[in-house]
C-alpha cells in the first residue's frame, strides 16, 4: 500500500472514522448513519456531524455524505480504512502468534499501533507471519493491494436450529461487547449446534470443546450478531 504521512491526533481521529464506516458499512458498502457511527465510536452526534462534513469536502474526499441519507466511504476513504484495517489485524496477529499475546488484550494494543507502523515494518510483519490470511478473531486480513477478500459465512443470529457449525470469525466490536463475547468462550474454531430459540431476543447454541461436556449457552440477538459461522459435519 501507499506509504501514509506520520500519524497525529487529527490523521488517528480520521483513521478511526474510516474504519469504523467500513466496518459498519460491511461487504455491500452500505451507508451508515450517523447515529451508527455515534455509538461505535461513543462521540456526540455533533461532532459526528462535523467531522463528517469535513471528510466530505477535503480536497480528496473520504466520505460521500448526506445529511439524512447517511455516510459511505469514497473511493479514496475506503483505500485509507482498508490500510488502517490491514495495520490492525496484521498486529494482532503478530501480537498474539509471535509475542504470546492473550488474544483479550490484543485488539486494545493494536488500536494503539495501527496509526504509526511504517509500511516496511508492515511488509516484514506480513512476512514474518507467512503472509496470513486472517487474524486470531478469524477477520480478513485486507491484501498489500487494498483489497479485502470475502469469505463465506453467515451470521450466527441467522442460522437455523439444529444446525451444526464452526466459528468462523468473531465481529469487531465495541470494548464492552468484546467482553462479553470472550466471556462466552466462543471464539474461532469453536464447534456447536443452533438450538431451538426461546425467545426472539435470544439465540441459543450448545458447544463442543476438546475433553469437556456440551454446554449450552444463552446470547442476546446483539452478541449472536457478532458471530460468523461456517456449517460443519459434528
Amino acid at each position: 500500500m501507499p506509504a501514509r504521512r506520520q500519524a497525529n491526533a487529527n490523521s488517528e481521529s480520521v483513521d478511526n472514522y474510516l474504519k469504523a464506516i467500513l466496518v459498519l458499512g460491511g461487504s455491500t458498502e452500505q451507508r451508515v448513519t450517523s447515529t451508527a457511527l455515534a455509538n461505535r465510536l461513543g462521540v456526540a452526534p455533533a461532532s459526528i456531524t462535523n467531522m463528517l462534513q469535513k471528510l466530505a469536502v477535503a480536497p480528496e474526499p473520504m466520505v460521500e455524505y448526506e445529511r439524512h441519507r447517511g455516510v459511505r466511504l469514497s473511493p479514496a476513504g475506503r483505500r485509507r480504512a482498508l490500510e488502517i484495517v490491514r495495520h490492525h489485524r496484521l498486529i494482532e496477529t503478530f501480537l498474539y502468534e509471535i509475542l504470546d499475546y492473550p488474544i483479550e488484550e490484543v485488539h486494545d494494543e493494536a488500536e494503539r499501533l495501527e496509526h504509526f507502523i511504517s509500511e516496511r515494518f508492515e511488509e516484514r510483519i506480513a512476512a514474518k507471519l507467512g503472509h496470513p490470511k486472517t487474524d486470531p478473531h478469524g477477520q480478513s486480513i485486507p491484501t498489500m493491494e487494498g483489497q479485502m477478500p470475502v469469505r463465506e459465512a453467515i451470521c450466527l443470529s441467522e442460522a437455523l436450529a439444529g444446525g451444526a457449525y464452526v466459528i468462523d470469525s468473531v465481529g469487531e466490536r465495541d470494548a464492552e461487547t468484546r467482553r462479553r463475547l470472550e466471556a462466552t468462550g466462543l471464539r474461532v474454531g469453536i464447534k456447536l449446534q443452533v438450538l431451538p430459540r426461546t425467545s426472539a431476543e435470544t439465540c441459543s447454541v450448545s458447544i463442543r470443546r476438546a475433553g469437556q461436556p456440551e454446554d449450552a449457552i444463552d446470547l442476546t440477538a446483539e452478541l449472536a450478531g457478532g458471530i460468523r459461522i461456517v456449517p460443519f459435519g459434528i
